[in-house]
């Protein structure tokens, strides 16, 4: 067996233990592709091959009432399932819009891959998406960890987007000169210790939620009733593995060279930063200032533009929904 695996196996076996001290009051366990929890319009299953490995990929396909012609491509965060989507993609097939709601590879129902992540991968397994559903060019709605895929598909299939919009993306600056790197064994070990309450907690603090609390709570569902499959240790190495990702495969110097109508729109409140408790205290206050770090890089596109609404946070479209429908609508409509 390779050092490699020889060394995964390892820190799994090591996990185990502390997943049972860990444990919380029983919780009606979901399958690792989220079996077991609702999604807002009917999921399909398209089969993919990466690296080798066979998987299959989620996506709701959402039809308007009275169709414009156009379609749009809406592009989770790393935190959540693409359900969470749902009043945009309602708004979007009201306006005529078709809409296709993609979760990716290692994330919500799709597949858990044995091996690592990359956006390069994922950005193929989009266009796969878009192949199979006979959509030649999309607009790009994309949020969080969902932006800096959007970049990834922009630049490397730039015929294939007419328009992106960025919704509190992360990745507006390159956190390896902040953050050091983080050991793949040492975040498992604290993502497992980590709590629903403690979750809840991180939430608040990290995205400067506005939301009531029971609108929170399936955020909190999706990630520890997991806790229960049989399968929770794959998911959990895919869930770190997204965040080295993140960490190894900064976007923020591809942004000024996208040629696309791009608007981004922040909350004003967001200052979520992947990694930042790992910087040195020195320079955790100088991390996430993602409205200015949006506002000039919208000033050094070809065709970039910034609106940041006030008193709200990184989860922009749920926190001021009306407001961020206008603007969306209005810039897609152009």
């Amino acid at each position: 067996m390779p050092r490699f695996a020889i060394a995964l196996c390892t820190a799994l076996l090591a996990l185990t233990p502390t997943i049972v001290a860990a444990a919380e009051a029983p919780r009606e366990p979901y399958g690792i592709n989220l079996e077991g929890f609702p999604y807002p319009y009917p999921v399909s299953l398209l089969p993919l091959v990466n690296d080798g490995e066979r998987l299959r990929m989620a996506y709701m396909d959402v039809a308007p009432a009275q169709p414009n012609g156009r379609a749009v491509l809406l592009l989770h965060g790393r935190n959540f399932p693409s359900s969470y989507w749902a009043p945009v993609i309602k708004t979007l097939t009201d306006a005529g819009f078709r809409v296709v709601v993609p979760d990716q590879i290692g994330f919500g129902k799709s597949s858990k891959p044995s091996g690592e992540l990359h956006f390069d991968t994922l950005a193929r397994n989009t266009m796969t998406l878009l192949d199979h559903l006979g959509i030649a060019k999309a607009d790009i709605v994309a949020h969080s960890m969902g932006g800096m895929l959007a970049v990834r598909i922009a630049r490397a299939f730039p015929d294939r987007v007419a328009h992106l919009v960025m919704t509190a993306p992360i990745g507006l600056e390159d956190y390896r000169l902040s953050v050091p790197p983080i050991p793949s064994e040492t975040i498992m070990e604290n993502e497992d210790r980590l709590t629903a309450d403690g979750y809840r907690k991180q939430l608040q603090t990290n995205y400067a939620l506005k939301l009531p609390p029971e609108q929170v709570t399936p955020f909190i569902d999706t990630r520890f009733n997991l806790k229960g499959s049989a399968d929770y240790l794959r998911w959990l190495k895919s869930f770190v593995s997204s965040y080295q990702m993140i960490y190894r495969e900064p976007v923020v110097h591809e942004i000024p060279l996208l040629t696309q109508p791009t608007l981004f729109i922040m909350g004003a409140d967001d200052h979520n930063a992947p990694g930042r408790p790992n910087a040195p205290e020195a320079l955790r206050a100088k991390m996430g200032q993602n409205a200015e770090l949006a506002t000039s890089l919208a000033g050094q596109m070809r065709d970039g533009r910034a609106e940041v609404i006030a008193n709200a946070g990184h989860l922009v479209f749920l926190d001021a929904p009306a407001k961020y429908d206008a603007l969306l609508l209005e810039f897609l409509g152009k």
